[in-house]
């Protein structure tokens, strides 16, 4: 590879760096091409981008962003892939899933919304990072909640204010 085209990859990953929010890295080696395969095509359909990357290069392109990576680049030893997705949990859940029937993919490190996390013994806490969609529906459920107690109220008291009023107290009681 020469000079021009490291300093090209090195441009492609520092955007891809400066695009992304959530950002794993990963061990795939060893997985055999059936299982590679497979792998690729979990993370396709979770819209998560996978690529194997040179660890030199990552480097620099982390380097180069405007992002705090504190230790991450510690983990850049040996085989490196790195998976860029929408879902802070997704890139986690597909390893944890392919877990199940091997010893690979592991997790090095994960950047998830400016936060760092390095070893494979984070994988958990990242399966369990709820996703901005989760979170929302968590808030309109609790939002919902008082809603449904005024509009039963409504119903039950009869329609006249007085029953409203009583039926409402008996609630809060």
């Amino acid at each position: 590879m020469t000079r021009e085209e490291k300093s090209l990859v090195i441009e492609d990953l520092t955007a891809q760096l400066a695009e992304n929010s959530i950002i794993y890295l990963a061990d795939i080696s060893g997985l055999n091409a059936g299982t590679t395969s497979n792998l690729r095509r979990a993370c396709y359909k979770a819209n998560v981008s996978l690529k194997v990357v040179k660890n030199t290069l990552l480097a620099k392109a982390m380097e180069n962003s405007d992002k705090d990576f504190g230790n991450l680049p510690s983990v850049l030893k040996g085989n490196t892939s790195i998976l860029f997705a929408e879902t802070s949990n997704a890139p986690a859940k597909i390893i944890k899933e392919f877990r199940k029937k091997s010893d690979k993919p592991l997790l090095k490190g994960a950047f998830v919304e400016e936060a760092v996390f390095v070893g494979d013994e984070n994988l958990d806490a990242l399966v369990n990072i709820k996703s901005k969609e989760e979170v929302i529906g968590d808030i309109i459920g609790l939002l919902q909640s008082p809603a449904k107690n005024v509009v039963s109220a409504l119903k039950s008291g009869g329609g006249k204010l007085a029953g409203i009023l009583k039926t409402l107290s008996e609630k809060e009681g």
